[in-house]
């Protein structure tokens, strides 16, 4: 698959296909445009001698810290190798390959002030599949994932550890295998390349596509059990979901009723069954299921959003040369979507396994019990 950065938005169809395989990526013109005056814009600033927060200041209580012009360079070197201090086993190499892809993504809007050269070398490392080590544990969403974006951008400079063809090797000889040199990372590069929530969104992207997974074979079995206790099929009637439209509640119950439709065991218990309803677990379906769809529908376009987003600080906005501090770092929607995700996964197996419990049931089921 090819994706040429800058053309149009991700999709949850591309990330789907980023974490099932490698892929290739190509910077347009919009973003290598972008990407240049921004960097452009943060030189001309420094000119100035005006303080730029992280730029030529300190980080965090250290704001008021001016920095010489002479150090800017070890300032965004000091921060990369400060904060890679994540600990635990590394992350999956599809969640390490997404996670670059949406670094990119970020930074090719062109409000971060990193240069074309970190760039091309995020792409390069990227298109050459050869993947950065990063630590399983150690991120504070609340101030962006630092410590595990840390732990990506040593391979950029020729340090850290990389996944090259499966194998973990040295950043400096990841690099040489990709063909690519290490990056002299000039003022606001480092923070740039650390600020971020894209090691978080790419986790919860993960989850919730698993849970569609789930979801469709959570539908799947719901099916086939209602056919396993000669149950009915009335309670998916499209009239029943008309007069209460959720939207993934009709859609639930239209999949309840393609897969039941033409069931020949349905059939055979139209008539002289005297079983006037269902339990909840059976009924219920395309309540509880259509609830859950709704939820992961939520959560998929707040991740969609955050995938598309640029979570750096501060932002540079090269039309008017404004740098402004603000908050996008802090993952509170991804949070909050992750939280959504596990609620309904969580649901699927309950219904999943009260409906389990009510076939083991002779009492209920009528099947035998050995």
């Amino acid at each position: 698959m090819s994706i040429h950065i800058g053309d149009r938005p991700l999709d949850l169809d591309m990330i789907r296909k980023v974490l099932a395989g490698p892929i290739s990526v190509e910077l347009s013109d919009k973003a290598r445009a972008q990407i240049t005056r921004s960097a452009e814009t943060v030189t001309r600033l420094l000119a100035t001698g005006d303080a730029i927060y992280g730029v030529n200041t300190g980080f965090g209580k250290l704001a008021k810290q001016r920095i010489a012009a002479a150090d800017l360079s070890a300032l965004q070197l000091n921060i990369v190798r400060s904060h890679a201090a994540g600990v635990g086993a590394p992350l999956d190499m599809a969640i390490v390959r997404t996670i670059l892809l949406l670094k990119i993504n970020a930074l090719s809007q062109g409000a971060s002030g990193i240069s074309l050269k970190a760039m091309e070398t995020l792409v390069g490392l990227l298109n050459r599949d050869v993947l950065p080590v990063i630590p399983g544990q150690g991120s504070v969403g609340a101030s962006g994932d630092l410590a595990p974006l840390a732990h990506l951008s040593l391979v950029l400079i020729g340090e850290g550890e990389a996944f090259v063809k499966g194998k973990r090797v040295s950043g400096s000889d990841a690099l040489k295998a990709a063909g690519l040199t290490p990056v002299p990372l000039g003022p606001k590069e480092g923070l740039a390349l650390l600020n971020g929530t894209q090691v978080s969104a790419v986790l919860a992207l993960s989850g919730l596509i698993a849970a569609e997974r789930n979801a469709s074979t959570e539908i799947l079995a719901g099916a086939l059990s209602v056919d396993a206790v000669m149950g009915s099929d009335t309670p998916f009637d499209p009239r029943i979901h008309a007069l209460r439209p959720h939207p993934g509640q009709q859609l639930a119950a239209k999949h309840y009723r393609r897969l039941m439709q033409g069931s020949a065991i349905r059939a055979s218990h139209v008539t002289g069954d005297d079983r006037v309803q269902d339990p909840y677990s059976f009924r219920c379906q395309p309540q509880v299921m259509g609830a859950c769809l709704d939820l992961l529908t939520h959560a998929a376009k707040t991740l969609v959003i955050e995938a598309n987003g640029v979570s750096d600080n501060p932002l540079v906005f090269a039309e008017d040369g404004a740098v402004l501090s603000g908050g996008n770092f802090h993952a509170e929607p991804v949070a909050f979507a992750a939280d959504i995700i596990a609620l309904a996964v969580a649901e699927m197996g309950s219904i999943s396994e009260r409906r389990i419990a009510a076939l083991i049931d002779p009492t209920i089921s009528l099947l035998p019990p050995f």
